[in-house]
């Protein structure tokens, strides 16, 4: 992976130029949607529903990757004028279809279900297709802290997938997101019960990402490739202790929510628990409030909106 100035960028952005949106370039804008579709791998997933939402917001044409064209949050983008594919995310062929006359592409992998070796697979397959399609610009969905050596699998499977795009011929931008505040969804059962279950000490901050802010910035780029090409930029929208978060959700909820800490030796996942290992020592090192600084027309998302929004209908 590139070294000079990536990692000072994705933690500070020093030296990088302050963009509000009044200040985008409006007719490299208008062109993009002139020419092919933004095109949105895994559209129907929690990132690339938020990054189509996003596009969909500004007026962008949008065609959308999904394995099953039929199902019903495929069919709702479909009744809102978005192109609809199918594809996998492991298939070159399918890929290379849905780039085929497309303008800059939202992309991500994911180890979730196959595996760290198979993730990889994924984006080797993505970035042949993406090649092979001379897609024009092409945004990578990695992760925050893959480039610190921290020794947890889908970070380090991610981490060879920049490396292997920084060192290919496709224009890119690299987005590593932090902590999603969705993540908490997990454990919404036990949040409404009362407890937040983390495997943190009260007072260890965590900085997470609301996935509007994520598919706002991701739009923000793809909309705009030029000023985003060749980087790698970290993002986070708030950085709670779990103490703090226990008492937005509490505001929230109406009611006593308490965080009580998961021992590290209780997670048997050993991808999980090396996450956790690193989030209690290192950690993600976004500078949150230049990151905010620099880009404000974001409209970064704290916690406790989040919560609000998300528990604050709940009886």
């Amino acid at each position: 992976m590139r070294k000079g100035g990536v990692r000072a960028e994705a933690r500070g952005y020093r030296g990088a130029r302050r963009r509000p949106v009044v200040a985008l370039a409006r007719r490299e804008e208008v062109s993009l949607m002139a020419d092919g579709p933004i095109l949105v791998l895994g559209a129907t997933g929690g990132q690339g529903s938020a990054v189509t939402e996003a596009l969909l917001g500004r007026g962008a044409r949008v065609r959308a990757l999904v394995r099953d064209p039929q199902r019903a949050a495929a069919r709702r983008l479909a009744d809102r004028g978005v192109e609809v594919v199918a594809g996998s995310l492991d298939d070159r062929s399918s890929l290379a279809g849905a780039m085929a006359g497309a303008g800059p592409t939202f992309a991500l992998t994911t180890p979730f279900e196959a595996g760290v070796d198979a993730e990889v697979a994924q984006g080797r397959a993505i970035l042949a297709a993406a090649g092979e399609a001379q897609v024009p610009h092409l945004v990578f969905s990695s992760v925050a802290g893959a480039d610190q050596g921290s020794g947890v699998p889908h970070f380090d499977s991610k981490a060879r997938i920049e490396t292997e795009l920084a060192a290919g011929e496709v224009p890119y931008t690299i987005l590593g997101p932090t902590y999603f505040f969705d993540n908490a969804l997990g454990g919404a059962d036990r949040i409404r019960g009362g407890v937040l279950d983390l495997p943190l000490p009260a007072d260890r901050p965590l900085q997470q990402l609301a996935r509007a802010d994520h598919g706002v910035f991701a739009a923000q780029v793809l909309l705009n490739p030029a000023p985003y090409a060749g980087r790698r930029i970290e993002l986070a929208s708030d950085a709670p202790t779990p103490a703090q978060m226990a008492a937005a959700l509490s505001a929230a909820l109406g009611r006593e929510v308490r965080h009580e800490s998961v021992p590290l030796a209780g997670i048997g996942n050993p991808d999980m628990h090396a996450m956790w290992a690193f989030l209690n020592g290192p950690g993600y090192q976004v500078d949150i409030a230049a990151l905010h600084a620099a880009y404000p027309e974001v409209g970064w998302t704290s916690f406790a909106d989040w919560a609000l929004h998300t528990f604050g209908s709940v009886p």
